[in-house]
């Protein structure tokens, strides 16, 4: 028999004590444990940089990445036909919505009802089968949950419970509860096909409703982020940082989609619509045209104007405000992108990186050439005015709050080390030491930790004023600073974007990190780094669209690293060639699903049209992964130990057994 340290533990063994005050019980709880290593390896799944593409990210949610398609085919094979067997998932993805158009076509409901119901129950056994009943009886909706837990466990092909199961389907139709009970079984099979979501940054910008899928995740059932550069950037608009939101109403703009800010958060943007009409009256903005990939294509020529003066003042702010904190931080070595300070107004030319270049146009109606960073009086009423509006939002706070919930800037499940763009590296491949605190420098595991905590700290009440009023001014170099791990580029090249012809300037040279991450050895070193044990061992990224077009491959450094930013964002579309890549972790290795552009809901629930999406099987095990395998049974196993340790205690009279409860 081991031997136990009993005196060295007594106050935890005490405490564990209290929850399991007897043999019997620590006992029986050992058992429960030593069987949950044994079933298989619960389903995770990897997204990245959604962009506020709500319908796809939904659906992707909905479907499993095609999981739940599988498991249907599987089922049914040649037993259903192609039709309805699209019918069905098309069911299990929008139960509401399908069963209103069922209703309307379909001669004999009552024996529809029979059939689906029967195929409903066979799917959801099938999704629940790795999972404990304790953990799918948590899962249930109260009102159907013995009815299910019963159909679960009760198999047709048991002649003697064929009627039992038959009287409650026959009794579920009759009293009128068959919508319900469809919607409610829907609803679980989508719960229990992902067992685990990742979320490797990036929910905000571009598209119209990263608030629709906050709301879906502040009440989702399991699930991590690491932070992105976009998040990164509304939680420093949350904070209070001026410049981020400048960049967050710009980038609305630019994209042509207002709704997360007006609908989703009720942000009012008229006095940047008065200020913007009168101020550039004169002004075509031409530079600011909304891209048509964004929303802009619906939009008349009125509006595209509008929207164009509005997109050339904030930006012009912006680039003040930006200029502003550049100067206050010298430590950032960001002065040369203090831009307006360069421009010579009276030629129309622009000093950039020692040369200078012919600008698109220079009417900057606001800006004082002596003095270029000072916001006009009626810059700054409107800025207090859009920041106050940002301060008071309590949705949005909310989200941050579920993101800081929930997320960091990286993290590492089962031997996969989790991060959105990069870890900034030297050239030689060595961890580049990166200023966060004013004199403190960073590398690796520690720069990604301290960068988490430096977040945190401008959401604290309780911190110092200082360090919070540097850490909300420090979201703008996590945004665009050369050596954030959000960002690891030479220069965010939105003015020149904007102003010069000249393509060159537009480039924005990639640190090292991208350009050496098909490095096996470097990607090794990173990983030991972070502590990523075991011989399956991965990083996971998104941030950078793999151009599939190109012949671009999201699988490098031999496997070790997989880039799934495949680019959910409708305007990296004709970029990337697809709609976004998902990664499938279950218990028999990975798969990468690419998706092509989904089309819409109202398709998927008419047509019984799914997301077209090619599996790759990127590595898979030789035998099935249990929980036993994965960082759960790690813990699984120490909790068994320290029971072990409790029944040693009760034999050999440390501690008694507890009378009320034996």
């Amino acid at each position: 028999m081991k031997y136990y340290n009993i005196e060295q533990d007594m106050r935890y063994l005490q405490l564990l004590s209290q929850s399991f005050p007897t043999i019997a019980e620590a006992s029986t709880e050992i058992i429960n444990l030593q069987a949950i290593l044994n079933l298989p390896k619960g389903t995770e799944h990897f997204l990245a940089d959604i962009h506020g593409e709500y319908e796809a990210f939904l659906h992707v949610l909905k479907n499993a990445s095609g999981n739940i398609k599988r498991k249907v085919n599987e089922l049914f094979g040649n037993t259903l036909r192609e039709q309805d067997k699209r019918e069905l998932c098309s069911l299990i993805y929008y139960p509401e919505q399908k069963l209103e158009l069922v209703k309307q076509n379909e001669p004999d409901i009552n024996d529809w009802y029979h059939i689906t119901l029967h195929q409903l129950v066979a799917v959801c056994r099938d999704v629940s089968s790795k999972y404990t009943r304790s953990k799918v009886r948590k899962s249930l909706p109260c009102d159907f949950s013995y009815i299910i837990q019963e159909l679960l466990h009760e198999h047709t092909e048991d002649h003697d419970k064929t009627a039992y199961v038959n009287v409650i389907v026959d009794t579920i139709i009759s009293t009128g509860r068959a919508d319900d009970f469809i919607i409610a079984i829907a609803n679980v099979i989508q719960r229990l096909a992902i067992d685990q979501l990742h979320i490797l940054g990036d929910i905000y910008d571009r598209g119209p409703g990263a608030h629709i899928i906050l709301d879906k995740m502040c009440h989702y059932h399991s699930w991590d982020i690491q932070w992105g550069n976009h998040d990164v950037l509304w939680m420093g608009a949350a904070a209070g940082n001026d410049a981020c939101i400048c960049n967050v109403i710009r980038l609305s703009l630019r994209y042509a989609n207002l709704s997360t800010l007006e609908e989703g958060y009720g942000i009012n943007l008229v006095p940047l619509a008065t200020f913007a009409m009168e101020t550039y009256k004169e002004d075509d903005c031409k530079e600011f045209l909304p891209k048509l990939s964004g929303g802009a294509a619906a939009m008349d020529e009125k509006t595209q104007r509008l929207t164009s003066q509005m997109h050339k003042a904030i930006a012009v702010i912006q680039f003040k405000l930006e200029s502003q904190l550049f100067k206050k931080h010298p430590e950032w070595k960001m002065k040369d992108r203090c831009l307006f300070d360069h421009i010579d107004y009276r030629n129309g030319k622009a000093e950039i990186d020692g040369k200078e270049y012919d600008m698109t146009s220079c009417h900057f109606p606001t800006i004082d050439p002596d003095n270029p960073d000072k916001l006009s009086e009626e810059e700054e009423i409107l800025i207090q005015k859009l920041h106050h509006s940002f301060m008071v939002c309590e949705k949005l706070h909310k989200h941050i709050k579920v993101m800081l919930q929930h997320g960091c800037m990286y993290a590492i499940f089962n031997y996969n080390l989790l991060f959105h763009a990069s870890c900034p590296l030297n050239e030689d491949g060595s961890l580049k030491e990166v200023e966060i605190y004013p004199g403190k420098k960073f590398s690796g595991r520690a720069l990604m930790h301290h960068t988490g905590m430096q977040i945190r700290t401008a959401f604290q009440s309780d911190s110092d004023p200082n360090e919070k009023e540097y850490a909300i001014d420090y979201f703008i170099y996590l945004w665009c600073g050369p050596d954030s791990p959000l960002f690891d580029k030479s220069k965010m090249a939105t003015f020149e974007r904007y102003f010069i012809t000249d393509k060159e300037t537009h480039k924005e040279e990639k640190g090292y990190y991208f350009l050496l991450r098909d490095n096996e050895q470097v990607i090794d070193h990173i990983m030991d780094e972070f502590g990523v044990t075991g011989p399956n061992r991965h990083i996971i990224n998104g941030h950078v669209p793999v151009r599939t077009t190109k012949g671009e491959n999201p699988i490098k450094a031999n496997g070790k690293l997989m880039v799934i930013d495949g680019g959910f964002s409708k305007a990296y579309h004709n970029e990337t060639g697809i709609a976004g890549y998902t990664l499938v972790y279950h218990s028999r290795g990975f798969q990468l699903v690419q998706h092509e552009p989904f089309t819409s809901m109202e398709d998927a629930i008419k047509q019984g049209t799914d997301i077209k999406s090619t599996t790759q099987i990127v590595e898979m095990s030789n035998r099935r992964m249990l929980v036993a395998d994965t960082d759960i049974g790690c813990e699984l196993r120490k909790q068994i130990e320290d029971l072990k340790e409790l029944l040693y205690a009760y034999r050999h009279g440390f501690i008694k057994e507890s009378e009320r409860k034996k």
